[in-house]
């Protein structure tokens, strides 16, 4: 009975959360352009001779740099976060298993999980679920049987 009302509260969740992306990009001006100073030129004609070009393009360069490496960094954590979601959602959507409080870390492929269960066997149950899960490489074992 309470594994099935969490699943409705889960589903009910994420269409809450889509619809409100969705609600939120119509009338929160989502489609809008942004207004933003004119471009300057490094190159052309119309070059301002008061510009140090070569200047602007390290600084360019070192820009795309921070980009690339925040958009790598800010992608590998949304990996991982979910890969910590399936897991957590394939323990909670299993009847077989009684966990009463367990924490899945991610690092890369690498999977901590820690917390309390019920026996041995659920123990094991658990473990193999997060063995089995798409993109886990290695599962570092800190559970506790109560």
């Amino acid at each position: 009975m309470f594994r099935a009302l969490l699943r409705i509260v889960l589903v009910i969740v994420i269409v809450a959360a889509i619809a409100a992306f969705f609600v939120g990009y119509r009338f929160g001006g989502g489609d809008r352009a942004i207004e933003t100073d004119p471009v300057v030129g490094t190159s052309g004609p119309d070059l301002d001779p008061d510009i140090d070009v070569d200047r602007a393009r390290e600084t360019g360069a070192r820009v795309g740099e921070s980009i690339a490496v925040a958009a790598g960094t800010a992608g590998r954590m949304a990996s991982e976060a979910a890969l910590s979601a399936k897991i957590k959602s394939k323990v909670l959507l299993d009847d077989t298993l009684e966990t009463t409080g367990f924490d899945v870390d991610t690092s890369g492929s690498e999977v901590t999980v820690q917390g309390t269960v019920e026996s041995q066997e659920q123990r094991e149950r658990l473990l193999r679920l997060v063995r089995e899960t798409d993109g886990v490489t290695t599962v570092n074992d800190q559970l506790v049987v109560r």
